[in-house]
């Protein structure tokens, strides 16, 4: 039943009075030591800690498309899915490594920034474009549009007002700025995670209470031996799911270009970590790999309990009448089985997870039209309280934009997770070869990288719609194409346009690049040495725990 007990919601009130009580006592602490610049409000320059950096990552990063789209992936393609949590793992450890050292050094706070810096004026103009349009219309409103989905199947309250409940209370964590919006996303991950792991217990509890056992190992011993096809890392050519996972793509191909993108050149990201030493950025970098190895645990899981209660036909008509429509269903419905008072814990873990998303992503959307477009190009002279309002009313304002544009997105069509993905995907392969090439080649070219932007998203959309006008069938014997079933048409797979994207962006890059340097152009380099790479003994290890816990994960999953 789509309802919440008075239990229920006096716990979701106790989750509210502490992260709003928390956020107002750091926000005044903040005004008492009178620091109001415009670095300290959207990077919390030098006040956020290793664990502060790290829980906002995961926070930031663990949302609506995570608890209810991945969820929903876990219920059709099963633990496969957790390719994207268990593949970041590693993707954060290189970003430490190899990204955050360079941002620091050459003192990067905005994306934009860097390709400014390293290119030109005109490159980091149109990314900064790019992005906003990008975090608005795509991030902002899916985060918004599912986790309203997610709160109104668990509270049975009108969808159009939980979008508008969950902006408000977003906006009013955001103005707070960078420092308020990490340190409250301490208190929101844990909520998220004991909310999510007493969900998943509960719900493999009822695997197993199905089949007259009790407690999580029989749940997951059940699962695993009748429903085996869900436990599979790597999904063979026959799985209905190949074109989303195709194969071995998600460990040697464009799984890399999705997760190095988006925790390397992400504005959203990177931000947690821009505002910080090094040593506290990487223990807070490593910090969240950690995190991330749990999170399927907590978003997939569930997916895949949810499949077996309704294969056993458990759920009532309506509740799978629900999950039949829409996959992303099967989160919500899941937790309307849970009991009065657990049920107010799961709904204040998943509005956690929603408002911390939407908090960074705001404050991320203000940072690059702030300080890459308003005090580059409108108003130059304008001051550090100038700057800091503009980006309130920027918060206020993509907020809005989310609200309106969000029920029209259609997500629905191919799941929420998925859709982010392969949409983000159009314009991520240039971005990827732009950024590495720039941090690790001088000779790269503000040309070259003109062309990996603007061509990158047009080999992007040209493979997108290519099957439409060729047949495709003769890709499949090495693996580069597979038959939609729905379309009837051959079709590559999106992770592996995107590698091939990306291959041609950076064979192109260099090629222009070459020209431009025979020509006589000057390039543009970054401070980089060497040096920058190492690593303290402690990191070290950690980072060799995780690389063991991900081999023994894919060997015993394969």
């Amino acid at each position: 039943m789509k309802e919440l007990s008075i239990g229920d919601y006096i716990i979701f009130l106790i989750y509210f009075v502490i992260v709003a009580s928390y956020g107002l006592w750091v926000y005044r602490r903040k005004k008492i030591v009178g620091v109001s610049s415009s670095k300290d409000y959207f990077l919390a320059e030098g006040s956020l800690t290793w664990w502060a950096i790290g829980a906002s990552l995961i926070a930031s990063n663990i949302s609506a498309e995570q608890m209810v789209a991945m969820s929903g992936n876990g219920f059709t393609m099963g633990l496969a899915i957790s390719t994207y949590e268990w593949m970041a793992a590693i993707t954060l450890v290189i970003v430490a490594v190899f990204f955050i050292p360079v941002y620091l050094k050459n003192k990067i706070f905005t994306m934009p920034q860097f390709l400014h810096q390293r290119y030109n004026s005109t490159v980091a103009m149109i990314m900064a474009i790019f992005w906003l349009l990008l975090y608005v219309i795509v991030n902002l409103t899916s985060i918004l549009y599912l986790g309203a989905i997610a709160v109104h199947g668990i509270s049975g309250i009108n969808f159009s007002l939980c979008l508008g409940l969950l902006a408000v209370f977003a906006v009013i964590i955001t103005l707070g700025g960078m420092k308020v919006i990490g340190f409250t996303d301490v208190i929101q991950v844990f909520f998220l995670i004991l909310g999510g792991l007493v969900t998943t217990y509960i719900a493999v509890n009822l695997v197993a209470e199905h089949f007259g056992q009790q407690g999580i190992a029989s749940g997951l011993s059940i699962m695993y031996n009748k429903y085996h096809d869900h436990f599979k890392m790597i999904l063979p050519r026959s799985n209905p799911s190949y074109g989303d996972l195709p194969g071995l793509t998600v460990l040697l191909g464009g799984m890399w270009i999705v997760n190095l993108n988006y925790w390397g050149c992400n504005q959203y990201i990177t931000q947690r970590a821009l505002g910080a030493d090094l040593k506290t950025a990487r223990g807070g970098i490593l910090f969240a790999a950690f995190l991330k190895l749990l999170m399927p645990v907590i978003v997939v899981l569930p997916g895949i309990a949810a499949y077996v209660l309704f294969k056993e036909q458990v759920f009532d008509h309506a509740s799978a009448a629900n999950i039949a429509e829409n996959h992303d269903n099967a989160y919500p419905v899941l937790l309307n089985l849970l009991p009065n008072g657990i049920k107010g814990l799961a709904f204040a873990a998943l509005t956690a997870a929603v408002v911390a998303s939407l908090a960074g992503k705001a404050n991320s959307i203000a940072t690059i039209f702030t300080l890459d477009i308003y005090k580059k190009k409108i108003n130059p002279a304008a001051t550090e309280k100038n700057l800091v309002n503009v980006g309130k009313i920027t918060v206020v304002v993509a907020m809005i934009l989310g609200v309106v544009i969000s029920p029209f997105l259609g997500i629905d069509k191919k799941g929420g997770f998925q859709f982010i993905q392969e949409y983000t995907g159009f314009v991520s392969p240039g971005i990827l070869a732009m950024f590495l090439l720039g941090f690790f080649w001088k000779k790269a070219s503000s040309n070259a990288a003109l062309f990996a932007t603007v061509g990158g998203f047009v080999f992007s959309v040209f493979f997108k719609f290519l099957p439409k006008f060729s047949n495709l069938e003769s890709l499949s014997s090495i693996g580069f194409s597979f038959k939609n079933t729905e379309s009837g048409l051959w079709e590559i797979p999106f992770l592996d346009r995107m590698g091939i994207t990306f291959v041609i962006c950076m064979i192109s890059m260099v090629i222009i690049s070459l020209i431009d340097a025979a020509r006589g152009k000057k390039m543009k380099g970054l401070e980089v040495d060497t040096s920058m790479f190492k690593t303290t003994n402690g990191f070290a290890v950690g980072a060799l725990i995780i690389i063991g816990i991900l081999a023994a994960l894919y060997t015993v999953f394969y």
